[in-house]
């Protein structure tokens, strides 16, 4: 990525409610439940009545209780529900017997018929759930009389579930002194306990051959952690905020630990196929309450979002036949922490369009080893890459540019000394062009630059007397590669055919200029005549622990707006710029009139040095954003018009011709407050001065700075020679250094 040519300017997106057509394994979604606190609903054996957890006043349930649902009614509402559990005490956790005509549920209501209190609001704050001492498990019929109790052990016995064979059922219980689980024949009899690890194990649920169990657990290892947790049971607490997912099978063997996200993972059902289990999960959340819905395999990979909407999606089951999904929701709620219960039609996912994080590590890996040393334009290095990327256009039968070559060759000068006329070499350079064809009236491209600086030959780099190092620029710009690679693979290989045609293109010469791309974006309506936008990948790879991606061009056109918004990944802040203007090569295809999206993840530290290297990548935010450019893609796809609005700052905003640098990475935030150093320059004016990453910059001699416009303005004013005092805010205090330009 270059940074000299423009920069851009950030407003912070709020979210808005949205069409959020991004679930796309539900279908015909239908609200069930209005009104209250609705959870836990799980299906009859025939699959078509459900038993569920019920707290709404309106209809006399005070403290939660058990309800059934006739799914076979028309315009079910709320009093459609039935109320199966005897109206006393507190009750959870229901699930149909074999038979179809029995329920089980745990209740408290021998030991006290009214309401058990809540856990009283601690001076910590910490989340807690009850497990009250006085639950049992009752089997009752569906007209709520109770027809045995399976349980009469001291202590939390609850969260009961029926294997699909009907030989077992398994629960969780303390009377072992832990929260364990434990297994019983149908009728009760022949105790076992599965678990024996610390923590808390429970909301168990039988794989749908009945031969393994996955649950949710917590295992506090640190001294800490095990002495909380202890000292919560003995009040009859726990805190679920750190939980992950395990199976094992039915007789406590194989235990495996499924997820490795953090923070809390539960409710989990197994897909219809055993092969995968669906979960919700709050691990993608950087502010407050979020939990959504996953899929993920046995073996831990191919972590999946089904859900977007609303803050809290949990209490997955899918019908004994597959074809339903039922989950507890706040969305479309009336009152604030509404929770309904929802049904949809299960749509499997096409294998072909999950992202596929070995692929993205695969060619990364390759595309900034040492081996191409830095993939400099026109070096070997570059033709290497281009070779790589040709094949992988071959092998996924894209057509090449022309009737046999994927690569468009094209030269350039560049000065190694600017101030040296002299100093002028010729690059011959290559772009890699793959189309896919699905015989649509329009096109859209997808790009990345695949260059970088090589062994800093042309003196591109933030690090000083860095000549002759390898420049491998991981994130800059092979992290964009790699996804374009992998969504020409995902649009290529699905089994759906979109109304676009798509154009995966590779620059080089990006970090000289946008060389490679101008070419390209100058000769392209020749071959390609009816393209109608570009979305451009350059710095994806270093996704924060908060989660900001830059999404650029957005004001290109009046529909990206709600585009961007509607498909955003769980957990991810985006900051929009509108102009279509950019550090990077949608500027050619904005310039040429065409609607532009540009994702970048921000720069840092190693930026531009040989630092920048593969282990500093975070594939995980690499795998969301790639997903989140084929939702986007695909969206466009769908659109009749993409029309092209030219943007306020590229037309009113010239950029101030400077003679001096201060040697910082300016952040591309339009905080208002200064402008936010990302990264100082080895060796230059603002390093030698003392100048840190972190800092925020207020004042050049006299000349307010604040943001990046006006540090340019400022910048534009200073003679090289000159020594000015320069005005920082660190950890909260001014101060001030002389700085020699």
């Amino acid at each position: 990525m270059i940074v000299s040519r423009s920069l851009l300017k950030i407003a912070f997106l709020s979210v808005s409610s949205l069409v959020f057509s991004q679930e796309v394994n539900l279908k015909n979604i239908q609200k069930l439940t209005f009104g209250g606190d609705n959870a836990e609903a799980y299906f009859s054996p025939d699959s078509k009545k459900l038993t569920m957890q019920v707290t709404n006043p309106l209809i006399g349930a005070h403290c939660d209780q058990i309800y059934l649902l006739d799914l076979t009614k028309k315009n079910i509402g709320t009093n459609d529900l039935q109320r199966i559990s005897n109206g006393e005490g507190r009750t959870t956790c229901s699930f149909f017997m074999p038979d179809g005509k029995h329920i089980l549920y745990a209740s408290t209501f021998e030991s006290n018929k009214e309401c058990p209190a809540k856990p009283k609001p601690r001076t910590d704050g910490k989340y807690l759930w009850p497990v009250y001492a006085e639950f049992d498990i009752y089997i009752a019929d569906l007209n709520g009389k109770i027809t045995k109790k399976l349980t009469d052990s001291p202590g939390y016995d609850a969260e009961a579930v029926v294997s699909p064979d009907g030989k077992y059922i398994v629960f969780t219980s303390s009377r072992s002194g832990d929260l364990e689980l434990w297994r019983m024949d149908i009728d009760g009899k022949n105790l076992k306990q599965l678990t024996f690890g610390l923590g808390y194990d429970g909301g168990a649920f039988f794989s749908h051959d009945s031969k393994k169990l996955v649950f949710r657990s917590s295992r506090p290892r640190t001294p800490e952690a095990i002495k909380d947790y202890k000292d919560l049971l003995a009040e009859n607490l726990v805190a679920p905020t750190e939980m992950e997912i395990y199976t094992m099978n039915i007789d406590g063997s194989d235990l495996k630990q499924i997820t490795h996200l953090g923070k809390a993972n539960w409710s989990p059902y197994f897909h219809p196929s055993d092969k995968s289990i669906v979960f919700s999960s709050n691990h993608h959340s950087t502010k407050g309450y979020d939990f959504q819905i996953y899929s993920i395999d046995l073996d831990g990979k191919n972590l999946h979002q089904i859900t977007y909407e609303s803050e809290f999606n949990a209490f997955p089951m899918f019908s004994p036949d597959g074809k339903k999904f039922v989950f507890s929701s706040n969305r479309q709620g009336t009152t604030p922490h509404e929770t309904s219960v929802f049904i949809a039609d299960w749509i499997e996912s096409d294998p072909a369009e999950l992202v596929s994080e070995k692929n993205l590590l695969e060619n990364l890996t390759y595309l900034a080893s040492d081996e191409l040393k830095g993939r400099l334009a026109g070096s070997e290095g570059e033709k290497k890459a281009s070779a790589y990327i040709s094949k992988e256009f071959q092998n996924l039968k894209l057509k090449p540019l022309d009737e046999k070559n994927y690569t468009q060759t094209f030269s350039y000068d560049v000065k190694l000394n600017p101030h040296e006329d002299q100093s002028s070499v010729k690059v011959n350079a290559r772009n890699v062009i793959g189309y896919l064809d699905n015989k649509a009236a329009k096109t859209i491209v997808i790009g990345a630059h695949y260059d970088h600086l090589g062994l800093n030959e042309h003196h591109n780099s933030t690090l000083m007397n860095s000549e002759g190092q390898i420049h491998n620029g991981a994130d800059d710009n092979a992290s964009g590669v790699s996804a374009v690679l992998e969504l020409a693979r995902m649009f290529s290989q699905n089994k759906s055919k979109e109304n676009a045609n798509y154009i995966f293109a590779l620059f080089s010469g990006e970090e000289d200029g946008l060389m490679g791309s101008k070419v390209f974006a100058e000769n392209m309506k020749s071959k390609y005549p009816n393209v109608v936008a570009m979305i451009n990948l350059d710095m994806v790879g270093r996704l924060n622990k908060d989660k900001d991606l830059t999404v650029g061009g957005v004001g290109t056109s009046p529909i990206f707006g709600e585009i961007i918004k509607k498909y955003k990944p769980a957990g991810f802040n985006l900051a929009i710029d509108s102009s279509g203007v950019g550090p990077s090569d949608h500027t050619s295809f904005y310039l040429k009139d065409i609607p532009v999206l540009f994702l970048f993840t921000g720069t840092h530290s190693d930026y531009h040095k040989p630092t920048d290297d593969t282990n500093k990548i975070n594939f995980t935010g690499l795998k969301n954003i790639t997903s989140y450019v084929f939702n986007l893609a695909n969206d466009l796809a769908s659109e009749k018009n993409i029309p092209f609005t030219k943007t306020k700052i590229s037309a009113s905003k010239a950029v101030p011709k400077y003679k001096v640098t201060l040697g910082i990475m300016p952040s591309y935030a339009d905080t208002k407050d200064g402008l936010h150093i990302d990264g100082v320059t080895e060796n230059r004016p603002a390093s030698n001065a003392g100048i840190q990453s972190g800092d925020i910059l207020l004042k050049i001699g006299k000349c307010e700075v604040k943001e990046v416009y006006s540090y340019m303005d400022c910048l534009a004013k200073v003679n090289s020679g000159d020594e000015l005092p320069v005005t920082i805010l660190r950890d909260g205090k001014e101060m001030t250094m002389k700085v020699k330009f």
